[in-house]
């Protein structure tokens, strides 16, 4: 993947460095609040592959977030094709996730918009998506800032979790190429 910079960070490949900074920001309950669970070393382990086979299948991914002045890993801000079928997919999600310490701060809105840009410009994905469950305000937030639409006929039910979870409904997002303002 061709490494991308912005004001505070480079998006770049990951390096097996990564990965304990990477198991600390998925074992956080902060960063994982919305998500099923908090992630075992292992569990993060495999997320990493996961990650980096995505990026070898398809050119593009996940991104390892650094910020530029102290070349720290911060977590990730990337593309991603799900695996699961939807009413919405065969699609490309754009998405983050930061160490809590990171957070209001603008940098995964800051990383997003470089990565959509990179998206419609280079990679030439006419359309990006992005998916969380209601309750999640800052993520939200970034879609909301990267000028992404919420129609509430594509919210779903999500294929992957059990059917009475609190967290099966999700909420989808759309940013089409010709709507991006970087």
């Amino acid at each position: 993947m061709v490494p991308l910079r912005t004001e505070r960070l480079l998006l770049r490949g990951w390096t097996d460095s990564d990965r304990p900074a990477f198991a600390d920001i998925n074992a956080d309950l902060r960063v994982m609040e919305f998500m099923p669970s908090p992630l075992s070393r292992q569990e993060s382990d495999e997320l990493f592959e996961k990650i980096q086979g995505h990026i070898r299948s398809h050119g593009f991914g996940l991104y390892a977030a650094e910020l530029l002045r102290e070349h720290s890993f911060i977590g990730y801000i990337g593309l991603a094709i799900p695996s699961f079928q939807a009413k919405f997919t065969p699609c490309v999600e754009i998405g983050w996730r930061l160490a809590a310490e990171h957070w209001n701060h603008g940098l995964a809105t800051e990383g997003a918009r470089a990565v959509a840009h990179h998206a419609f410009e280079t990679l030439r994905i006419p359309e990006l998506v992005s998916f969380t469950v209601p309750p999640n305000k800052p993520s939200r937030r970034v879609m909301d800032k990267l000028g992404m639409t919420h129609d509430p006929a594509d919210d779903f039910e999500h294929p992957r979790m059990p059917e009475a979870h609190p967290m099966r409904r999700h909420v989808l997002y759309r940013l089409q190429r010709e709507h991006f303002l970087p």
